[in-house]
């Protein structure tokens, strides 16, 4: 018979091992140069960026989709979408709108810096909620979201408009760092996030996952 101390001895262990599980999967995947700058941009602006795993799995979901036409809410520095370029065909174009002007620019200049052609991404600024009515309904094979999660609930409703049967939708940082998790935490944002998250598992026009990489990746796929 196991007593208190062999437990928490045992929990620690699994603990420990699933740290460097989760670290390893981080990794795992190799990231070319352009990406190291675009995080480093990003760090110093204080700006959020996908984590190296999530930023491997919309690189894998991409691909998986054969997407030709991506939409991306928040450009920031142009992480996200450098994977995601990486994963769409060779004749893909990216559409990703951010607020800044600035940021466009410099993602512009990283996206060319990991060997993409001008022509593959349409840079849009304005907010986010004035720019998607303007695009082309089912013309989408995947929507990524990683912009205000105030409204994220609205992008929900915008890429179920934009998204063709079969497309996918993905949402970055529900975790919110642990907080969204937690319901004594009332902040907007964090409402938000709880919010699309039952929202996305409800719906029934949608086939949902919700990823434990980087800050929590919620995905789903839209029904034929």
């Amino acid at each position: 018979m196991h007593g208190p101390r062999t437990r928490k001895r045992r929990e620690r262990t699994i603990t420990g091992n699933r740290q460097a599980s989760w670290a390893f999967a981080e990794r795992y995947v190799d990231e070319v140069d352009a990406l190291t700058v675009a995080r480093s941009r990003a760090r110093a602006a204080g700006i959020r960026a996908v984590s190296s795993g999530a930023g491997s799995a919309l690189r894998l979901l991409a691909a998986t989709a054969d997407a030709k036409a991506v939409a991306e809410i928040g450009t920031g520095f142009g992480v996200s979408g450098i994977h995601l370029l990486q994963g769409m065909r060779r004749d893909g174009v990216l559409t990703t709108v951010d607020t800044e002007p600035d940021r466009l620019q410099l993602a512009k200049q990283a996206f060319v810096a990991a060997g993409f052609a001008a022509n593959r991404a349409r840079l849009i600024p304005g907010p986010a909620l004035e720019v998607l009515p303007r695009l082309t309904d089912g013309g989408y094979d995947l929507v990524f979201c990683d912009g205000d999660r105030a409204e994220y609930p609205d992008y929900l409703a915008e890429s179920l408009r934009l998204l063709r049967p079969g497309g996918l939708v993905c949402f970055s940082g529900v975790f919110a760092e642990g907080r969204a998790l937690d319901a004594a935490h009332q902040h907007p944002d964090l409402k938000a996030l709880r919010e699309v998250v039952r929202l996305v598992r409800d719906s029934e026009l949608l086939v949902p996952a919700l990823l434990p990489t980087g800050d929590g990746l919620l995905c789903a796929v839209k029904r034929h």
